[in-house]
């Protein structure tokens, strides 16, 4: 599991997954999410604006597992 730090309070997912490279854009953050391949503390997601705080888990399918840190 790979530890993601952010800065601020909290991270909204679609910010998330751009920040541990597992999408490029956006657009490709709604599809991810659309299909399903990603899940927030073993629960299935699909808000791209889900608020993550430091010591959520992300499971994201073909891109593996993360921790949201606080610096």
């Amino acid at each position: 599991m790979k530890l993601i730090t952010i800065h601020s309070e909290y991270i909204k997912l679609d910010t998330f997954l751009k920040l541990a490279d597992c999408v490029s854009t956006g657009g490709m953050a709604k599809a991810l999410l659309h299909e399903g391949m990603v899940k927030v503390n073993g629960e299935s997601e699909e808000r791209r604006g889900r608020k993550l705080y430091p010591g959520d888990q992300v499971e994201v399918e073909d891109c593996g597992s993360f921790q949201v840190a606080a610096q």
